[in-house]
């Protein structure tokens, strides 16, 4: 058998849980680029510190519940756990179809979020592909999830003026049903879970070891800047002459051609083994971006080159940043360390959400973007001081 090839099996892994993924963030962003719009049309809604926490409450319970959920993994094995999280996530759903105001909505999505279930599905494509292809099994993951987000920022003002939100909760938890179906016939079966002989000193390694800190860091950062940007980009555009259901005009092409240059970034880490380059660029791509939309008076032309920058940086991290987590975590505790991970990145969305929002209101949209660049130039300096990661017939050092 060539090694150098993905198996058939790996190949069934990668795609099925991705398609897990897809459902379930398909669901979660379909709230995204309207929520803003639509709250100004509910009790409550006019506040944008609430808004804000709206968008980003999911965030506070799935960070609060990764690391249990991804503990619970570990102990009684990966599929189990992620049918009872994607249940909870559908009952969410289904409370948002019945939300009236805005703290009804925070009610249901603070519920979709306790169905916490990144860190398991993360942590079976680990189980389930071999480390020397694990880079592709998260890039297909990180495609996915970019790809659903291209099509929710695409379909969701479309959806929303045809059934409007309840109607696109009602759709986000059938899709969170249909993920359950996915994961019962197309998921392989998981690999039987190795008892951990030192479970306090695995959590520690997974929580302190200084490489996964500066992974979670940047993902904790990546998510303040993405959920403080759409509080205040869709707005943005409307006020730049782009009516809501007419967004996609620009978040289209802008998100497909971002897909174009992510691509060869990805195949050179898979190939040379060198992330950090590819790490540092990215991270810088996005300052770049964030300084400008904050010191630019931008128009709708100008708006969409900078979002275009945003998504290439964006998609790259998504894809990259998992894949170090998987590679540096010790493997009888990885659905811990990969909780730990994105229980930061769910945290990441909550501070995004009610920081964009309070930033928003007391002092505008320029200062928002101003905040997101500040944070991003913090997290470049993270990178720079990261170590060489260990090439995949290396022992990682978490490991030892």
């Amino acid at each position: 058998m060539n090694t150098e090839r993905m198996s058939p099996a790996e190949v069934r892994a990668g795609v099925s849980l991705a398609g897990v993924f897809g459902l379930r963030m398909l669901g979660l962003f379909f709230i995204l680029p309207v929520l803003a719009v639509h709250a100004s049309t509910i009790k409550g809604g006019s506040d944008l510190t609430l808004v804000g926490i709206a968008l980003g409450a999911y965030g506070l319970s799935q960070g609060i519940l990764q690391i249990p959920f991804g503990m619970a993994s570990d102990r009684w094995g990966r599929k189990p756990v992620l049918y009872a999280g994607l249940l909870i996530f559908a009952a969410g759903s289904f409370l948002g179809a019945a939300a009236d105001d805005i703290w009804w909505i925070i009610a249901a999505r603070t519920l979709q979020g306790a169905g916490a279930i990144s860190s398991v599905a993360m942590a079976l494509a680990a189980d389930l592909t071999r480390e020397r292809h694990r880079t592709k099994v998260m890039a297909m993951i990180g495609s996915m999830i970019g790809f659903m987000f291209a099509l929710s920022l695409v379909g969701a003002p479309l959806l929303y003026r045809l059934i409007g939100m309840d109607g696109l909760f009602v759709l986000t938890g059938a899709l969170c049903l249909a993920a359950m179906a996915v994961v019962r016939y197309q998921v392989p079966a998981a690999p039987a879970v190795a008892a951990k002989k030192n479970p306090a000193g695995t959590l520690r390694r997974g929580m302190l070891d200084p490489e996964l800190l500066r992974l979670n860091a940047g993902i904790f950062i990546l998510h303040i800047v993405l959920y403080a940007m759409f509080v205040v980009v869709p707005p943005l555009l409307v006020h730049g002459g782009l009516a809501l259901a007419e967004h996609w005009k620009l978040y289209l092409p802008v998100v497909l051609v971002s897909f174009v240059f992510m691509v060869p970034a990805i195949l050179y880490v898979d190939r040379r083994n060198n992330p950090k380059p590819v790490l540092v660029a990215a991270v810088a791509l996005l300052a770049c971006a964030e300084l400008l939309l904050g010191l630019l008076d931008a128009g709708i032309g100008t708006l969409a080159v900078l979002m275009l920058a945003f998504f290439i940086a964006f998609n790259v991290l998504e894809a990259l940043l998992p894949s170090l987590v998987s590679r540096l975590a010790p493997a009888e505790g990885r659905g811990v360390a990969i909780g730990v991970y994105n229980t930061t990145q769910t945290l990441g969305v909550f501070v995004g959400g009610l920081l964009g929002g309070w930033v928003a209101s007391y002092y505008g949209t320029t200062a928002v973007f101003g905040v997101c660049a500040a944070l991003v130039v913090l997290w470049l300096f993270i990178v720079f001081g990261m170590r060489r990661v260990p090439a995949v017939n290396e022992v990682p050092r978490a490991a030892l």
